[in-house]
Parts: structure tokens; C-alpha cells; sequence
């Protein structure tokens, strides 16, 4: 490995695009990562039922500006929410672009990325962009859920709140591709529990016991949602800190909030991609190891 390789900055981006069920739309808009030079696609996964697909990749900082706004560009073409119909929230064509520092890269960073990224989407494109989560301008706007609510069939009157105009771009809806939610932020798990039931209202009621916005468990949240395509009911999480809860510790309480309903777990599903660490701290809570220190008990950490 050469000294320039270990000094090198990556980032990843993983835009959400609001299209799950057209694979040649997809493969499309991915096309546009795997065009760009410096880029590697990591990672890309479909859900018909959300109507959504989640694609990962990562690169130089320059690298991945471009591929972002070439797949931004390509969805707009593409995705027209309008006629989208799905189970999961969506305000945008690409609904949100989170930039993720990876290696030799700073929060403030990829804060700047995504404000350049942002700034050229609604310049060029005429799509008004919110900044969210460390780029958010105020509190209210770090988190992605409350950006989002209303999603695109209310945007329009949002955007006339002085409250809710965006970042950037003009106070009105691109008339079909909606808004991007775009920021930087620490990794995510997107984590799927699948429940021996199609009854969405107990999938409804341990998203609701779990989540951290009422007290539930720290950085989770969560929403059940009915899965038509298998007739099951899903509780489906964002787990924003694993080193907080780890993917046994949310797995092992909602076992506990199962147990009030008579359901069972049937599966469980990874969206995109997890940091090992997160693997190892769950193995970590499973075997109640005392003390546990991933940085420093964990020989690949001395090797990578």
C-alpha cells in the first residue's frame, strides 16, 4: 500500500431514489455511479413494497459530488412521484442523500460536500434542497422525519411556510421530483425486523414502543409498515448510533414487545451496507463481555 493510499480521502454517499419495482430504472440511475471515474458502487438493493431503492458507493470527495449529481440528475429524468406509490415516506425522486465520512475526512468535510452538492442540484436542476442532520442550519432541521412530513403531495403548501423554505433553490416544488433532502452524517444502519403477522397495527405499536422520540430506545426509529408483496407486517428501523444500541440489543427488545402480541420475529433484513463494528458489538452484547473495547480487543483493527 503506498504512503498516497493511506493518506487518501473517501466518502460515501447513499442516495435513496423513490423507485423500487421498474429494475430498468434503476439499473439506470446506478449506471451513472458506475460511469464515474474514481466512484466504486458498493452497494444497491430494491424493495417493491417501499417502492424504493437504496444504492451505496464511495470514492474521492470529487468523485462522488459528481456521481451524486449525475444520479440526481439522471432520477429526475426518470422518476416522476407523481404517479409513485409506495409504503415508506418520500418527499423527493432521490428522497434523501446522506454524505458519510469514511477515511481521512472530516465531518465539516463532507458538510461542505453536500452544501456544494446541494447548491448545484437546485441551480441546475430547479430542485429546492433541504440540509439536514450535521448540515442542518437549525435543530429542527437535523432530523429527516419531520423535513419530511407531508411528504410530496403537501410539499407545495410547505414550502410557502416561511418556516419550511428550503436551503436551496426557490420556495416551490419541483412539479415531479418533489425536494432533496441532502447532509452529512455518521454511519446508519437501515435494519428490517419481519414479524409472523400481516396485522401492520402491532408492527405500528412496537415501532412505537421502540423508538427513541417517546422514549423508547436510544437512536432508533422506527415504522411499521405492511409488506403486500408477502402479506407480513415489518417493523422497519434506522438505528442512528449502534455503539448506543446495538442490532442485538433492538433484535432482543423487540422479541420482548413480540411476546405482548403473541407474534414472533420471521426474519430480519439489512438495507445497504453496516460497519463491522456494529457485527462485533453485537456479538459483543449477545456474550456479555465485561468491559469490552472494540478499538483496542480486536486484532483486525491493528491490520487494516
Amino acid at each position: 500500500m503506498s504512503d498516497r493510499s493511506l493518506k487518501d480521502k473517501i466518502v460515501e454517499s447513499i442516495p435513496n431514489i423513490s423507485e423500487g419495482r421498474n429494475r430498468e430504472i434503476v439499473e439506470s440511475i446506478v449506471d451513472e455511479v458506475r460511469n464515474t471515474e474514481g466512484c466504486i458502487l458498493m452497494n444497491y438493493s430494491s424493495d417493491k413494497d417501499h417502492n424504493r431503492s437504496v444504492i451505496s458507493y464511495i470514492g474521492s470527495p470529487k468523485a462522488v459530488e459528481e456521481a451524486s449529481f449525475r444520479l440526481m440528475k439522471k432520477a429526475l429524468k426518470l422518476i416522476d412521484l407523481r404517479k409513485h406509490k409506495g409504503e415508506h415516506p418520500r418527499m423527493g425522486a432521490v428522497d434523501v442523500m446522506p454524505i458519510v465520512p469514511i477515511k481521512n475526512i472530516s465531518m465539516e468535510e463532507c458538510i461542505e460536500i453536500s452544501k456544494r452538492i446541494g447548491e448545484k442540484v437546485a441551480r441546475e436542476l430547479a430542485v429546492p434542497v433541504y440540509l439536514y442532520e450535521k448540515s442542518a442550519k437549525t435543530p429542527e432541521r437535523s432530523r429527516l422525519e419531520v423535513i419530511r412530513r407531508g411528504e410530496f403531495e403537501n410539499l407545495g403548501e410547505k414550502l410557502k411556510d416561511e418556516k419550511w423554505h428550503p436551503d436551496f433553490g426557490k420556495n416551490v416544488k419541483h412539479e415531479s421530483a418533489g425536494a432533496l433532502i441532502l447532509g452529512a452524517r455518521n454511519p446508519l444502519i437501515a435494519y428490517n425486523v419481519l414479524l409472523n403477522t400481516s396485522d401492520v397495527e402491532i408492527a405500528k405499536q412496537i415501532s412505537k414502543d421502540i423508538r427513541e422520540s417517546v422514549g423508547g430506545m436510544k437512536s432508533v426509529k422506527a415504522i411499521g409498515i405492511y409488506l403486500a408483496d408477502r402479506n407480513l407486517a415489518q417493523v422497519s428501523m434506522n438505528l442512528t448510533d449502534y455503539r448506543e444500541t446495538s442490532l442485538f440489543d433492538v433484535m432482543e427488545r423487540i422479541k420482548l414487545e413480540c411476546k405482548k402480541y403473541g407474534v414472533e420475529i420471521y426474519s430480519t433484513e439489512l438495507i445497504g451496507m453496516i460497519p463491522m463494528e456494529a457485527f462485533i458489538r453485537s456479538a459483543a452484547s449477545y456474550l456479555k463481555i465485561e468491559n469490552f473495547n472494540y478499538d483496542n480487543q480486536v486484532i483486525e483493527n491493528f491490520l487494516i
